[in-house]
């Protein structure tokens, strides 16, 4: 019996033993929001043999109502049993999949097969890339009408515990939820603003972690939907108060060695962890617009808040845009600190990869090490230090992407044009909306 017919096998018999009565094919479209299709378990041949069509002209970014059938390809170790979805003996699983064109290859402006492109050019250089993700989130309450308010759950701080921290309950569903998904959970804590968390899971291969970002959303959303309040990922919520990052812990293996780790170099550092930094610091202006995908993003990276704004790199500086936390040896890392959990993360690994590998491939050299508070440093002791900042606003980094052609080639033609075409309307919406803040200030004034 073959490895993949193993598999199928495996599944048929934890179909059988769970019950499993549904089975949700999920995909994620360019901008990172999970779709499913929900199949009845009878159909479980049909999706294991990547018979299950898609109408791809009906989602954001992927085909024109011409060329539409697409397929399903599932990746069958995704599989999981939904534990929170049991309904009077049943059960319903998940598997994430590919999206495939009609001919059987890889959809170009499917994030995931995009991924898996970024990681093959890793792997021909011998590379593996590890990531960490540290998602945060805020849990707001429901108005009468059950829509979603800024009212926070609890007005909890940075390590608090109950009964200020009211969230510690839904925390612990979350992660025991996580648990029988098998992730390995390393913490859970209230974050610095009202309302706001973070679960850390362990650190895994770029790929798995992308499939663990988006399944963490949705665990961290229905469970807490169950429990009658609202979970979100909107990076800058509430004015005036922190905001959520999502920063993420980035290592290189070959041959199944860290190779960041150097015992005998400076700082204990490799040439390729070196060049990594210079590569990301080179490209991270223009990534900033897959990183951090949305109008709220730049109200989050602003100075002021802890949020990283400085392109600068430190071994222990949370104030710089990267920094190297202290542990050695198969845990020496690097912690890019600017995304934020609203972006797609296919696409933002494989922008982050691509940037790495450039900083490899052509030995970008970082700047010094900055030891000083950034957050702390005039305007003129920024510009003598040389240290830029992020873009300011969702515009600005969509130009700064369209002239950086690394960044460009990690996207791919397809995603990297929806991808821009999607943002321009954003912002012009944007643009064009009257807010508010506008109301307030101008309407008696004027």
């Amino acid at each position: 019996m073959s490895n993949l017919d193993e598999k199928k096998q495996k599944i048929k018999q934890q179909c059988e033993e769970y019950n499993v009565a549904y089975i949700r094919l999920q995909f994620c479209d360019i901008n990172g929001a999970i779709k499913n299709l929900c199949m009845p378990v009878r159909q479980l041949d049909k999706v294991m043999n990547n018979e299950i069509m898609l109408d791809g002209s009906s989602i954001k970014g992927f085909r024109s109502i011409e060329t539409s059938d697409m397929y399903f390809y599932p990746d069958l170790d995704t599989f999981m049993i939904l534990p929170w979805c049991e309904q009077n003996g049943e059960n319903v699983a998940r598997i994430i999949c590919d999206i495939h064109n009609a001919d059987g290859t890889p959809f170009e402006g499917c994030p995931r097969c995009n991924l898996k492109r970024m990681l093959k050019r890793a792997e021909k250089l011998g590379y593996k890339m590890n990531v960490g993700p540290e998602a945060e989130f805020f849990i707001f309450e429901f108005d009468e009408k059950g829509r979603a308010t800024t009212i926070t759950h609890d007005k909890g701080g940075y390590y608090d515990a109950a009964p200020t921290d009211m969230g510690e309950d839904i925390r612990r569903d979350i992660v025991g939820i996580l648990e029988d998904m098998n992730f390995e959970i390393e913490a859970s804590h209230h974050e610095v603003s009202d309302g706001q968390h973070e679960i850390d899971f362990k650190y895994t291969d770029a790929l798995k972690a992308a499939d663990n970002i988006i399944t963490f959303k949705y665990v961290v959303k229905s469970i807490a939907n169950e429990y009658g309040v609202h979970a979100t990922f909107m990076p800058k919520p509430i004015y005036g108060i922190n905001g959520s990052g999502m920063h993420c812990n980035l290592s290189l293996f070959k041959d199944g060695e860290n190779i960041f780790y150097s015992p005998d170099s400076p700082y204990q550092l490799s040439k390729e962890a070196l060049y990594s930094i210079g590569g990301v610091l080179k490209h991270v202006k223009s990534f900033t617009a897959v990183t951090n995908p949305i109008v709220n993003s730049y109200k989050r990276i602003v100075p002021g808040f802890e949020a990283p704004v400085y392109l600068a790199w430190s071994l222990a500086n949370r104030s710089a845009l990267i920094r190297v936390p202290a542990k050695r040896g198969v845990a020496t890392r690097i912690e890019l600190r600017s995304p934020d959990p609203s972006c797609n993360p296919y696409l933002a690994l494989a922008v982050i990869l691509g940037a790495i590998l450039d900083g490899i491939e052509n030995k970008i050299e970082p700047p010094t090490q900055v030891e000083e508070n950034i957050y702390g440093m005039t305007k003129d002791e920024l510009k003598e230090a040389k240290i830029e900042s992020l873009p300011g606003t969702l515009i600005e980094a969509v130009n700064l992407l369209e002239g950086d052609e690394v960044i460009k080639d990690a996207l791919g033609e397809h995603i990297l044009n929806e991808f821009i075409t999607a943002k321009n309307i954003e912002w012009d919406k944007y643009r064009t909306c009257v807010t508010q803040w506008e109301l307030n200030t101008y309407l008696n004034n004027y």
